[in-house]
């Protein structure tokens, strides 16, 4: 089966590649030396060599908080603008049966709550969110259209090696001994393996639908660090109480984005985010890893 995989050079891709090129004949698209197809999909229509079965769709633009108009159009072209252009793509060169899109949790905008699940309103409003929203809809129309099996999985922050984003920098902190807890660290995330999203693929092929896809422990992030430190051979961090992380958050309000805390992040570390993943245990089949016992940093 010939699986097309955009977006293969990333933190996503870099793992998740091997573990496909064992079950499928893998082409990539993306901006490296290495991808069978070198093109920016934000900026061009790649010419394929033929068609494919599989559209495994993870290019993106994520972990990054735009200051100016300029760096907010960076999400819709990449996001939506690269979707619509591997969509053309896909028509000149042949109709996939089945399209995999990478979506995200943050099209819900959720700061907090529980096992929220995939009939909650899409209520993002980050560029980030709604150039995701926009790409999910558009797919929607397209692949109906088309007459092409939809599978749009939004994954939760993701775990494995490096990893970037917060969970990277929570790495970065401690491994410096630049990192505090705070408040215990009690609060909850749900995460998700990385390589789980290639063993969500087989299981996706045939199907049609939306899932939410996370661990089912959904760790504190004291859980986190405990794995972290153990695996560095290093001690819990010391934590803070909150009316001292909330003073220096005030502070780093004022100092912009160089500020290792502002308000915004000690509201994401000190609030449980989670979401549910029975629907993809119940519909698919799928048994997600355990993050605890199976996250290692390098």
């Amino acid at each position: 089966m010939k699986l097309l995989f955009t977006g293969a050079s990333g933190f996503l891709g870099t793992n998740v590649l091997p573990l496909l090129e064992k079950r499928y004949d893998v082409s990539t698209v993306g901006l490296s030396m290495q991808d069978n197809y070198r093109v920016n999909l934000a900026k061009a229509v790649p010419v394929l060599d033929g068609s494919y079965d599989v559209v495994f769709h993870a290019a993106g633009k994520a972990h990054f908080s735009p200051r100016t108009e300029e760096e907010r159009k960076v999400f819709y072209d990449v996001n939506l603008q690269g979707t619509k252009n591997l969509c053309t793509a896909l028509e000149n060169g042949g109709i996939p049966e089945s399209f995999i899109f990478i979506s995200s949790v943050a099209v819900y905008g959720c700061d907090s709550g529980e096992k929220i699940t995939e009939n909650h309103p899409l209520n993002g409003t980050t560029p980030y969110a709604l150039s995701k929203i926009m790409a999910e809809e558009y797919l929607k129309e397209w692949c109906r259209l088309h007459h092409v099996r939809l599978s749009i999985i939004r994954p939760s922050l993701i775990a494995g090696p490096c990893p970037p984003g917060n969970l990277g920098a929570m790495i970065q902190g401690i491994r410096r001994n630049r990192y505090l807890g705070i408040a215990g660290n009690n609060a909850r995330k749900s995460v998700l393996m990385v390589q789980d999203i290639a063993n969500l693929v087989p299981l996706l092929v045939k199907k049609e639908g939306v899932y939410n896809v996370c661990d089912s422990h959904s760790p504190t992030f004291g859980e986190l660090e405990e794995v972290i430190c153990r695996q560095m051979n290093r001690k819990r961090p010391l934590s803070v109480p909150f009316w001292l992380a909330k003073s220096f958050a005030l502070v780093g309000d004022r100092l912009g984005c160089k500020a290792p805390i502002n308000s915004l992040k000690l509201e994401k570390i000190t609030t449980s985010l989670t979401f549910s993943n029975e629907k993809a245990m119940h519909e698919l089949g799928w048994l997600p890893l355990n993050v605890l016992e199976n996250f290692k940093i390098d």
